[in-house]
């Protein structure tokens, strides 16, 4: 036997020995509505529905075969009351009906199948080449300054073994001293000794070098006002090195110096002196 909704008209099968002369309260699991069904309208709707279903034959339609699921009756009014209880729940109402209104035909997000370890690597990646790359950078600076750095440090050492480099260190302003020695303190003074006047120059030279240094000679040379040497001298230092941090003082003389002297330059000698044979 049938029954039919009289709300939304969709068919149930039934048992209906299980309604009885009063007839019995059910819910559509379509349009969720209640109403009693009685004996005589479960025999009509039984009538109905294979009428309504040759019609559909004619018209060229056909109901799938799990459209009109049957249900086992006693399912049906087992768990509802004589009359309906608004307080209800819908789903605990509508559990035991079932029909094609039920399908649920909106389409679902599709769960990521992939390993745990996949998805995590592929979150991670983004973030660990970000930090890759702050990492490297951090890397190249460090390195660069640590770079710069040697370069200052020991440039006497650089422009040893690469002479040409004393060009670039001249023009950043920083000063290159190969032998490791500095003069400090020079000063000049005259006296008079047998009525000539002596011009005295005296000063300190400290080693800055890590290890033992030899001393060379020093060279004297007296220049006029346009900057150009008119005499010029050597003197032998008493002590022949210096260890590292160590100083020692010099004084040299120079009877009747020229009077057109303005200035008097005290430096090591070297080779170019050498070469233009000044070096007694």
């Amino acid at each position: 036997m049938h029954i039919i909704c009289p709300h939304c008209t969709t068919s149930y099968a039934v048992d209906s020995a299980t309604f009885g002369d009063a007839g019995r309260t059910v819910r559509c699991s379509r349009c969720k509505e209640t109403w009693r069904a009685m004996p005589e309208k479960v025999a009509v709707a039984a009538a109905r529905v294979p009428s309504m279903a040759g019609a559909d034959e004619a018209a060229g339609w056909t109901e799938p075969a799990r459209a009109i699921p049957s249900i086992d009756s006693p399912s049906i009014a087992s768990d509802l009351p004589e009359t309906p209880e608004p307080g209800g729940t819908q789903q605990e109402l509508a559990g035991a009906w079932t029909s094609p209104a039920q399908q649920d035909n909106t389409p679902q997000p599709q769960a990521d199948k992939r390993p745990l370890t996949s998805r995590l690597r592929g979150l991670l990646k983004p973030r660990f080449a970000l930090r890759g790359a702050a990492v490297n950078l951090n890397i190249v600076c460090v390195a660069m300054a640590a770079m710069v750095l040697a370069l200052v440090i020991w440039r006497a050492e650089i422009v040893r073994l690469l002479p040409q480099t004393a060009t670039f260190y001249r023009l950043a302003g920083l000063e290159v001293n190969l032998r490791g020695l500095v003069f400090k303190d020079v000063k000049m003074s005259s006296e008079t000794v047998d009525g000539k006047p002596v011009l005295i120059i005296e000063g300190m030279i400290v080693a800055q070098t890590r290890k033992p240094v030899e001393l060379p000679r020093l060279r004297f040379s007296v220049r006029d006002a346009h900057g150009s040497e008119i005499y010029a001298w050597n003197a032998v230092l008493e002590q022949a090195a210096l260890k590292p941090g160590e100083n020692v003082w010099f004084r040299s003389r120079l009877a009747s110096p020229p009077p057109e002297g303005r200035s008097i330059d005290v430096r090591f000698f070297n080779r170019r002196d050498l070469a233009t044979g000044s070096g007694v």
